[in-house]
């Protein structure tokens, strides 16, 4: 009997010794570590004199009449395509009075399109990629400055965004996903 438990317990041990190996046949693990990084663009806005000058922080002394060079690009510097909008903001010092009618901005019509209060490069600007200018000057009225602006600043705001143009839309009108415009 001792013989027969022997033998029992052997054929046991034997079928779980197979049964071990052929798990281990039949399953099999592995890691992969896969990157993905989203890609990236950036924009830079370019003012710039007529001279090729950079445009003067500090800003420059007008009179009524006056015509400004200010040559205003926008640059892709991200890698990728992008669609991109401007908007422009005037905005005088003395809260009192207003810019209506007083600066004339000869916009680039040819390649920026006007709509609801921006201005849309009219193509996907490619990486590394400069815009066609925006406007190159600004006219300050030599009629509607009166002498209520004297010694106040007028400001001119130029605030670029952008998306990608890479599966987002036909044009840049038709694309989706423009940052919300601050309040």
């Amino acid at each position: 009997m001792k013989k027969k438990l022997s033998i029992v317990f052997g054929i046991i041990a034997i079928l779980a010794i197979i049964s071990v190996g052929t798990l281990a046949y039949f399953t099999s693990e592995q890691n992969a570590e896969n990157v993905i990084s989203a890609g990236n663009i950036k924009l830079e806005i370019h003012e710039k004199t007529a001279s090729g000058e950079d445009f003067p922080k500090e800003g420059i002394i007008v009179m009524p009449g006056d015509t400004v060079s200010k040559i205003v690009t926008v640059e892709n510097t991200g890698d990728h395509p992008l669609y991109l909008r401007v908007k422009l903001t005037e905005g005088v010092s003395d809260e009192a009075l207003t810019t209506d009618d007083c600066l004339d901005i000869n916009i680039n019509r040819s390649c920026w399109l006007e709509k609801d209060g921006y201005y849309y490069y009219y193509r996907a600007l490619q990486s590394g990629e400069t815009t066609e200018q925006l406007f190159s000057e600004v006219y300050f009225d030599l009629y509607n400055i009166d002498n209520k602006y004297l010694g106040k600043h007028f400001t001119l705001n130029v605030a670029a965004s952008a998306v990608q143009s890479e599966n987002n839309g036909s044009d840049v009108l038709n694309a989706i996903g423009w940052p919300e415009e601050e309040a």
